[in-house]
């Protein structure tokens, strides 16, 4: 079910599927809620899953506030609309830099979140510059010039040699993308702040699934940050670049799968 609410004047979209525990999921940059396809169809039967568009992607249009923060709040609009007291969420790599901020200010309704290729470090100058080029090629070469010649990055060497299908798939569905997007997405990037404190200060047990061939997100910083939450569950994917839920959707789906059950007891 498609579902259509009002942040601050704003039209944001989002998608519901199946009943029980709520569970959010955040796709990332140059994604929509399809990346999710392959979680949805093997968890709706026993959650209820709420996937939204992010502010600029989809079907929703772009806000006042671009940061991080700023789209955070666009999750608790979410949140508030479908009165929910608590819930899971996993946030997929600038979908995790959200969740982190939306773990930072709403805490209290979480019952757990995951970080899927994502990191709580801010971007180092390196990244940062990396990411200004990003910028001026988008503004030079349009939306979908970029994420044609970035998105193979995205994927392990294994996945690239094995799966070309797969990665022409993911690129052909991110049309729609705006090169306004894009570039606030990355400014957001570049913007935001540390946030090792908020997993230091996490209560609720936490998911990391980390790519072993991840480009975007150093798993050694992943693997480092891991230990910081009171209750950690780890998972390196062998075979992943940044990907995981498209490269190995079964081990993706058994991770969740166990994540959820375990974090019913907590």
């Amino acid at each position: 079910m498609k579902k259509q609410i009002l942040h601050e004047g704003s039209k944001l979209c989002y998608h519901v599927f199946g009943q029980g525990r709520p569970v959010i999921l955040v796709h990332g940059f140059g994604e929509e809620a399809n990346v999710w396809d392959g979680l949805i169809n093997h968890l709706k039967d026993r959650y209820q899953l709420i996937i939204p568009d992010l502010p600029g992607s989809g079907e929703s249009a772009l806000i006042t506030d671009m940061s991080i923060a700023g789209m955070a709040e666009t999750l608790h609009s979410i949140v508030h609309a479908e009165d929910l007291q608590t819930c899971t969420m996993i946030g997929h790599s600038m979908g995790g830099y959200i969740t982190l901020a939306f773990a930072e200010k709403y805490w209290n309704h979480l019952a757990a979140y995951g970080l899927f290729h994502s990191t709580s470090y801010a971007d180092t100058e390196e990244k940062k510059a990396t990411r200004r080029k990003g910028i001026a090629f988008i503004r030079e070469h349009g939306a979908f010039e970029f994420l044609k010649t970035a998105t193979p990055n995205l994927f392990s060497p294994k996945t690239k040699e094995e799966n070309t299908v797969l990665i022409e798939k993911q690129i052909a569905g991110l049309s729609r993308l705006s090169p306004e997007s894009l570039v606030a997405y990355y400014e957001a990037m570049i913007g935001r702040p540390d946030r090792t404190h908020v997993l230091r200060q996490t209560r609720v047990p936490v998911l990391f699934i980390i790519g072993k061939s991840d480009m975007a997100v150093s798993p050694d910083d992943s693997l480092e940050q891991s230990h910081l939450p009171e209750i950690s569950y780890i998972h390196l994917l062998p075979h992943s670049g940044h990907m995981g839920m498209l490269e190995e959707p079964a081990a993706c789906n058994r991770i969740l799968d166990e994540f959820l059950l375990e974090t019913e007891k907590h």
